[in-house]
């Protein structure tokens, strides 16, 4: 996919991107209730859209968790553009901005179907599954600095 380019959501219109994508992977696809989705954490979070040309096929949000710990949230891939290295080039640019945030470890909740694809990027499982927005997850961490 030569076209792949993830960037930081710096305008209204590629945060608008960002969250049609999540609306079709996870309200649309997942059954997710908006109202989890769109939980008001938005705007004290960095938002990353990953393109293909011009077309929004990823996203993932990042926000602080608590001192020095990050936690990506929201990953999310078009069902027709998985298994493509969408995902991997979304958290390479997430993990970078965690880093460059002085962030030194990233947390994340992991839908236990995808824990090995966070696995495989370095992150390590903590604790017992969880169930969250209806769905069996997993928490997951790993080192940035």
């Amino acid at each position: 996919m030569a076209d792949l380019e993830v960037h930081v959501a710096e305008t209204d219109p590629e945060r608008e991107d960002a969250f049609a994508v999540r609306h079709a992977v996870f309200v649309e696809e997942q059954g997710v209730d908006e109202d989890l989705e769109y939980d008001g954490r938005d705007d004290a979070a960095v938002h990353v859209v990953a393109y293909d040309g011009e077309e929004p096929i990823g996203a993932a949000r990042l926000r602080e968790y608590e001192d020095g710990i990050g936690k990506v949230e929201r990953v999310a891939v078009l069902e027709s553009r998985r298994e493509e290295g969408v995902g991997r080039a979304l958290m390479k640019t997430l993990e970078e901005r965690a880093a460059a945030l002085g962030f030194s470890a990233l947390k994340l909740h992991s839908q236990t179907r995808a824990a090995g694809f966070y696995r495989d990027l370095g992150y390590e499982r903590r604790g017992e599954e969880f169930e969250e927005a209806g769905i069996p997850h997993v928490e997951m961490r790993k080192s940035v600095d």
